[in-house]
């Protein structure tokens, strides 16, 4: 069973594309990178050519004797006979690339030859790839996959692919969900916290409905992780990574979720972990959260480099990570007791980094006022308040309502609840994280064409006044 992703529309467009470089697929172990290459191959290409370097590690020296297009393909005969070169009808897909990362400085050479199309995929390539001298830069392009997204978890169960359409349709008119179709979502969406978007996870509740060893699968997984720490990790600490790798859930799940690696180890100093969380997060593994100096634009360049919290990239991941208590109630009883916050806030992180979103927040130093994240449109900073309880935002009304923060208009807060609006806040289920990129874009493109949206209080005391 194949499960359809979003990388499909990329490959379609990168083939129609005349002036396509060769393309590095990047991402964590189990997002589902070569299945969505080898699926895309068959459909487009009357020649492939898969050459896997870690079950096919024989493969190891085809760019021993240079760089050469026909040199590499000579070696590759030599090693392989049968294979049949076709140009202009081949694709050569390099997968597990991570073994053997030198193939890379290969991709210009492919480029000038022009007779075959390339696709190299491979786990830890933000890891390994930096340690090459050539990396044939103006000659690549590279796709960052990640698991699959709430949409594309949508698209398993069945969804129309433009369903998130007319989703977008409801947060633009400020139109709550009827209740039948928010419960259904919000079950969909709690499904999807359990499970996370690893397909080797996902597959098998899609087709038995049941989530039979969910938790052995995310299991493995995160063994599969531990165990690239240990054989990947060349220059660095192997311990101290998977020490902060293992004090990512811990750290989530309390109130102060500022990741310190002082409770890592005891004793343990920032100095000495340098590099562990750049490790984790080139890998694909997590993703990380920075402090802003001050809610005020510009976003990049006004953050704490030293302080950050850390997220899971998969939020399913996460809680896999938790005790085997503590999952069996989430998941048997869907009680996410005092791990709700740090689910929530997972997956909106989830959301907004697979949305192409750096992540930052805000915290003041008296610790009187914060914002779990902050992104922006056009002309303005949108705070974001992920609640794991409906109750007030003193934060989120403070940032909107004083003058202290020019660059904030209006803010935005994930519920456990519906659409709506108060005071410049405005509110969507949990489930609408996914959108809220295209939300701030086409609210964007109605203020650049004068448009005005009779369910949003354009005046000086609304939204965006």
């Amino acid at each position: 069973m194949y499960l359809r992703r979003k990388i499909d529309c990329f490959l379609a467009e990168w083939k129609s594309d005349v002036t396509r470089l060769p393309l590095i697929v990047r991402g964590a172990r189990q997002v589902g990178k070569t299945e969505s290459i080898l699926q895309f191959a068959r459909q487009h290409y009357r020649n492939v050519l898969e050459i896997n370097f870690v079950s096919q590690p024989y493969f190891k020296v085809i760019a021993s004797e240079g760089y050469e297009v026909d040199t590499i393909i000579r070696l590759i005969s030599r090693l392989k006979p049968e294979l049949r070169f076709i140009p202009g009808e081949t694709l050569i897909f390099f997968d597990e690339i991570q073994e053997y990362p030198e193939l890379a400085t290969a991709l210009k050479f492919f480029k000038l030859d022009g007779r075959f199309d390339v696709i190299c995929s491979g786990s830890l390539l933000g890891v390994h790839l930096h340690r090459i001298s050539s990396l044939s830069v103006g000659y690549q392009s590279i796709f960052e996959m990640r698991s699959m997204d709430f949409e594309e978890f949508l698209w398993a169960l069945g969804y129309p692919e433009d369903f998130a359409g007319s989703l977008l349709e409801n947060m633009l008119t400020m139109k709550p969900f009827n209740l039948s179709e928010w419960q259904i979502l919000e079950s969909r969406f709690m499904d999807f916290i359990l499970l996370g978007g690893m397909p080797a996870v996902v597959e098998p509740y899609i087709t038995t409905g049941t989530f039979e060893k969910m938790g052995i699968t995310q299991n493995n997984i995160l063994q599969s992780y531990r165990d690239d720490i240990s054989k990947y990790a060349e220059s660095l600490d192997k311990v101290k990574i998977r020490a902060v790798f293992d004090n990512i859930a811990p750290q989530l799940a309390k109130e102060n979720k500022k990741f310190q690696m002082s409770k890592v180890a005891p004793g343990a100093r920032s100095r000495e972990y340098m590099g562990c969380l750049e490790w984790l997060k080139e890998a694909g593994i997590v993703t990380q959260c920075f402090r802003l100096s001050f809610p005020e634009l510009p976003l990049e360049g006004n953050f704490c480099a030293d302080k950050y919290k850390v997220y899971m990239a998969d939020t399913g991941l996460l809680v896999a990570m938790f005790s085997q208590e503590v999952q069996n109630d989430i998941r048997r009883n869907r009680n996410l007791g005092v791990y709700k916050g740090a689910l929530y806030e997972n997956f909106v992180a989830e959301a907004l980094s697979k949305s192409g979103y750096a992540l930052y927040y805000y915290k003041r130093d008296d610790g009187s006022l914060e914002g779990d994240f902050f992104v922006r449109d056009a002309e303005t900073i949108v705070p974001i308040e992920v609640k794991a309880s409906n109750g007030q935002s003193k934060s989120l009304r403070l940032l909107v309502a004083s003058n202290h923060y020019p660059d904030i208009k209006y803010g935005i807060k994930f519920i456990h609840g519906n659409i709506g609006q108060v005071n410049g806040i405005i509110t969507f289920p949990y489930f609408c994280a996914f959108l809220l990129k295209r939300y701030l874009q086409a609210k964007d493109e109605e203020r650049w064409n004068g448009g005005k949206n009779k369910n949003i209080d354009y005046t000086a005391d609304g939204v965006f006044g």
